[in-house]
C-alpha cells in the first residue's frame, strides 16, 4: 500500500487513475487557437493611413498589443509595429491614452 495525503496508507484500488481526473479534478475548458487577422483579411493590407485596422492592436493606455495577446504571427507582428509607428509620427494615431 502506498501513503496517501494525510500520511494514511491507501489502497491501490482507491488511488485515482488518470481518466478520474478529469471528473474528479477541476473543470476542463476550451481555448480557442489565435489567429493571424492580417493573415486572413488578405484584402485587409497593413499600411500606416488604415487607422480603424490599426487601433484593432492598441490597448485602451496607447500600447501595441504583443503577440500572444492579439494572436497576429511574427513577420505580421513587426510589419504592425512599423506601420503604427508611422501612424504615431504624422499624428494619425495617439501615442498615449487620453486622460
Amino acid at each position: 500500500m502506498a501513503e496517501g495525503r494525510g500520511g494514511k496508507p491507501v489502497p491501490a484500488s482507491q488511488k485515482p487513475t488518470g481518466g478520474d481526473k478529469a471528473v474528479a479534478g477541476k473543470k476542463q475548458y476550451f481555448r480557442r487557437k489565435k489567429v493571424c487577422r492580417p493573415c486572413m483579411d488578405k484584402n485587409e493590407s497593413i499600411d500606416y493611413k488604415n487607422v480603424r485596422f490599426l487601433s484593432q492592436f492598441i490597448s485602451e493606455r496607447g500600447k501595441i498589443l504583443p503577440r500572444r495577446i492579439s494572436g497576429t504571427c511574427g513577420p505580421c507582428q513587426r510589419r504592425l509595429t512599423e506601420a503604427i509607428k508611422q501612424a504615431r509620427h504624422i499624428a494619425l494615431l495617439p501615442y498615449a491614452a487620453q486622460i
